[in-house]
């Protein structure tokens, strides 16, 4: 199977329920689309160091990751953030590594979205069983 990306929203959620309980306008909310690399190997949402200045995003919690060559160093978790894609929407926090130069959509915001990847057509896909509403296993 080959890379698949995938066109999403990502919102500061501050300015999402600000924006709902009309404390700022909608206009006024921090997002930008994004074209993610779709990486089952990434456990959230990766993004780089001007993205999360730009949504203005909040340090959650500094870990230590091990990246793709085995190294380990210290990234901040930053958030909440909002994830759109299609009809799905789900919230998570994002770990920053500077410069990088692709948005990662891991494994947690893959699945709090409930999308499926179709590994023919290389796309991030909603399940056809489910096409309208996001289910979500609790067992």
């Amino acid at each position: 199977m080959g890379f698949v990306y995938a066109d999403i929203t990502i919102a500061s959620s501050f300015d999402v329920t600000a924006a709902k309980k009309g404390l700022v306008a909608e206009s006024d909310v921090k997002k930008m689309c994004v074209k993610a690399l779709v990486d089952t190997g990434a456990m959230t949402l990766i993004i780089n160091d001007e993205i999360a200045a730009q949504l203005d995003l909040e340090v959650k919690d500094r870990v230590t990751v091990e990246l793709a060559d085995g190294s380990r160093c210290k990234r901040n978790l930053v958030g909440p953030i909002d994830i759109y894609f299609k009809n799905r929407q789900t919230s998570c926090l994002a770990l920053v590594i500077p410069g990088a130069n692709e948005v990662l959509l891991g494994v947690i915001p893959i699945e709090g979205m409930d999308v499926i990847i179709d590994p023919i057509l290389q796309q991030l896909a909603l399940p056809p069983e489910r096409p309208y509403h996001a289910g979500m296993k609790v067992k």
